[in-house]
C-alpha cells in the first residue's frame, strides 16, 4: 500500500509527489498524459527563462522519480474507500491502494464526484466545477485531498505547482503527526 497516491501528474501533482517522495513516503504518481500543461508555453515560471509544456511536465516527473515516487502511465477511473485507505482502479483494470490520495486532475472533477467528493462552482475562466477543499487541501472525505486547478486555485502552472507542494506538506504532516518542513541548503 502506498502512503500517498497522486492522481494527475502536471505541475500540482508532480510537485506533490516530489515533496511526498523526498519526505520518504511511499508515493505513487498516476499520469494519464492528457494534462493541459503539455499544451502550454511558459515564460512566467520562476527560475526558468522559458520552457515548453512537455518539457516542464517531464522535468517534474523526473524530479518526483529521483526521490522515489513510482510513476505510472494510467487513467484512474474509480476511487473508493477501503479499510485503511483507498482503492484506485485504472482503465486497464490495475488496482492501487493508498492511505491518502491527492487529486491533481486539472480541469477534471469526474473522478472526484464519482468518489463522493463535494464540488462547487469554479471561478477561473473555462473552469466550471472544482473540488471543495479547506485551506489545507482537505476534501469532505478524510484522506482525500485536492491540489491545483481542480482545487480551485489559479490555472497558472507556477501557482498549481506551489499548491501541490502545500497540500503534500499538509498530508506529510498529518502522517508524521507533526509539522513537516523540507529545506535544503547549499553544500559547502
Amino acid at each position: 500500500m502506498y502512503e500517498i497516491a497522486v492522481i494527475g501528474a502536471g505541475p500540482a501533482g508532480a510537485s506533490a509527489a516530489l515533496f511526498a517522495a523526498k519526505a520518504g513516503k511511499k508515493t505513487l504518481l498516476i499520469d494519464n498524459d492528457k494534462g493541459m500543461t503539455r499544451r502550454g508555453w511558459f515564460e512566467n515560471f520562476y527560475g526558468i527563462s522559458e520552457v515548453g509544456g512537455p518539457e516542464l511536465v517531464e522535468t517534474g516527473h523526473k524530479q518526483a522519480v529521483k526521490f522515489g515516487a513510482e510513476l505510472v502511465s494510467e487513467q484512474a477511473i474509480n476511487l473508493t474507500s477501503s479499510g485503511n485507505g483507498f482503492v484506485i482502479e485504472t482503465e486497464d483494470g490495475i488496482i492501487y491502494e493508498a492511505k491518502h490520495v491527492i487529486l491533481a486532475t486539472g480541469a477534471l472533477t469526474d473522478l472526484a464526484a464519482k468518489a463522493g467528493v463535494e464540488t462547487k462552482d469554479g471561478t477561473e475562466p473555462r473552469i466550471k466545477t472544482v473540488v471543495a477543499v479547506d485551506a489545507e487541501g482537505k476534501t469532505n472525505i478524510a484522506g482525500i485531498w485536492a491540489a491545483g486547478t481542480v482545487a480551485g486555485v489559479s490555472v497558472h502552472a507556477i501557482i498549481t505547482a506551489g499548491d501541490g507542494a502545500k497540500v503534500a506538506i499538509n498530508v506529510i504532516s498529518e502522517l508524521n503527526g507533526a509539522r513537516y518542513v523540507d529545506h535544503d541548503v547549499l553544500k559547502a
